[in-house]
């Protein structure tokens, strides 16, 4: 890459983190995140040593699966709440239950209360962080405004989501050094809490939504989100080698313990160890996945995460050392970052807004199986095979579904560029300027294609108005009552006059030369235009503009050189 190319990527990554932060929704947003999932990383280590104390490896596995189950059934029945209101206020309450299910956790672990109590509050707690994830990724686009901005804010997501794979168990490292789990307990509840807080005061336009029926039928419209997986084959194939990165997930809560205590001998504090290495690598990636935000090859990315995350844990099985293990870890928290930034994108661009929820509550019910899955399978092949061959067997099924995905995931990328090129033909006009990118993209799905050769009228004067256009190339003239009115070249619209105050044509439409036009029906125009303040704002400010612009004028008389008539 040139010098200059290279100061373009740069500058491309720094305006990716810019733009989050002089975004205030934006901003309030990822710092909710952050506090949430640093929550559950330390919550996450302290659980894992009050199973292991219990019962060994075993114990950690079964609690694995009895916390993520529960979370695979709730998770899509309560995300199409999300889908129905302002998604903000979801996150608030799932971030306040779970402050308070991991204080009494905190309480019962103080007091020496049985651990069947601790399980269940975690039980409760995953339920509620299952649903933070979706209602926070459905909520991103509606405060973004483009593809890139939303790729940005995926970007440093995954980089604070990093942040708190580091921070998370290297503060309940620390703390379990000077302390006890409880004080780990504790601390996850506040960070919880401030999560919560910190979207209170969120501030934006929310897309129109349904009014909720007056007898709710949660099954009903979670089985929506499911279909809307099942009917594409790109979701599918996303959320398919999401599940396969979530079962190595949930056996890495397995062998973090068991490598740490048992193959490497660093103990307890050496779990937390290993994963603030996983940790620092994620930070470490996500800083290099911000150079990526741009470059239109999320497909290709994603695939490269996958297999990253589990070609580490074989490389600890053939060199187990910790310093080695330290290392190598450190790639599966690169694979992370890759991850969080290529598939939360690609998914958010390929689901329609009004489920989007949902999917991405389907994407959390089969990350919480395959958890819960892959603590079982790893806790199930130590005692079968050892510690080592269990590694080796696991690490390497991302690698390898990784690889026979390729050719697909990078065929989606050039489904992505091809709709990002539509969405800035859209972006040139006012009135879609002013939509967040789950409308436009919206719109974009529904441009068709329209060839009119030169000389020829699009739509005559008077005729019943039915469709919208954008011309992607060529020039018209737009004629009333006999005159040009006005030139239009590419990048500009025609046709909206007609659709917004529900009259006829009020002036034809001639092709100056060929055209290539991209036409929108009235029944996709209007509900999103309408829907959004801002928006039809700025169309009736835009039509106002062009009836006064094309209202006819009195035609130009020559001065006569006759004396003008005595007044009677």
């Amino acid at each position: 890459m040139s010098v200059d190319g290279s100061r373009s990527r740069l500058g491309m990554a720094g305006a990716a983190f810019t733009s989050n932060w002089r975004n205030r929704n934006l901003r309030r947003a990822q710092l909710s995140f952050l506090g949430a999932w640093t929550a559950e990383w330390a919550f996450t280590v302290a659980l894992g040593i009050v199973a292991y104390r219990d019962g060994g490896a075993a114990a950690v596995g079964l609690v694995g699966l009895l916390r993520m189950v529960p979370s695979a059934i709730l998770a899509p029945l309560l995300s199409p709440i999300a889908d129905r209101g302002r998604r903000e206020r979801v996150l608030i309450l799932v971030s306040v239950v779970r402050g308070a299910a991991t204080a009494a956790a905190a309480m019962v672990v103080a007091f020496s209360g049985p651990s069947a109590v601790i399980y269940a509050l975690a039980v409760l707690s995953t339920v509620a962080a299952t649903l933070y994830r979706p209602a926070h990724s459905a909520l991103l686009p509606s405060l973004c405004r483009t593809g890139y901005e939303l790729a940005s804010a995926n970007m440093v997501r995954g980089l604070l989501d990093s942040a708190a794979t580091l921070v998370g168990p290297l503060v309940a490292a620390i703390l379990l050094q000077f302390t006890g789990v409880d004080v780990v307990f504790w601390v996850a509840a506040g960070a919880s809490l401030l999560a919560a807080a910190l979207l209170v005061g969120l501030r934006y336009d929310a897309p129109p939504r349904p009014p909720a029926p007056s007898r709710p039928n949660l099954a009903r419209e979670a089985v929506e989100g499911v279909r809307t997986v099942a009917q594409n084959r790109d979701l599918t194939l996303i959320l398919g080698l999401a599940a396969a990165q979530a079962l190595t997930r949930g056996a890495l809560t397995v062998f973090s313990v068991v490598v740490a205590i048992e193959l490497l001998g660093t103990g307890e504090p050496g779990v937390g160890a290993l994963m603030t290495a996983v940790g620092v690598g994620a930070v470490l990636g996500s800083l290099a996945a911000s150079l990526l935000v741009g470059s239109g090859r999320l497909g290709a990315w994603f695939a490269v995460g996958v297999g990253l995350w589990g070609l580490p844990l074989t490389l600890v099985a053939i060199v187990p050392h910790q310093s080695a293990a330290l290392g190598v870890l450190a790639f599966i928290g690169v694979g992370n970052a890759l991850i969080d930034l290529a598939g939360f994108t690609l998914i958010a661009r390929m689901a329609p807004d009004e489920v989007l929820a949902r999917v991405f509550g389907v994407l959390e019910s089969l990350v919480a199986v395959f958890i819960g899955i892959g603590a079982v399978v790893a806790a199930s092949l130590v005692e079968w095979l050892g510690i080592q061959p269990a590694l080796i067997a696991i690490g390497l099924l991302c690698p390898v579904l990784a690889v026979v995905s390729w050719r697909r995931l990078r065929s989606l990328d050039r489904s992505v560029d091809v709709l990002d090129t539509e969405i800035g033909l859209l972006q040139k006009v006012s009135m879609f300027g002013t939509l967040p990118l789950p409308a436009v993209e919206q719109l974009a799905r529904g441009l068709e294609p329209v060839v009119v050769p030169a000389e020829q009228v699009v739509f005559t004067q008077g005729d019943i108005g039915d469709r919208y256009y954008l011309i992607e190339s060529g020039e018209v003239d737009v004629v009333g009552d006999g005159h040009v009115v006005a030139t239009l070249r590419p990048g500009e619209g025609f046709g909206e006059i007609a659709l917004l105050r529900r009259t006829r044509r009020t002036a034809t439409v001639v092709a100056k030369s060929a055209l290539r036009l991209r036409a929108l029906s009235s029944d996709r125009f209007l509900p999103v235009i309408l829907g959004y303040t801002p928006s039809a704002q700025q169309a009736a400010t835009d039509v106002d503009d062009l009836l006064q612009r094309y209202e006819p004028r009195e035609p130009f008389e020559e001065p006569s050189d006759e004396p003008p008539a005595a007044s009677q």
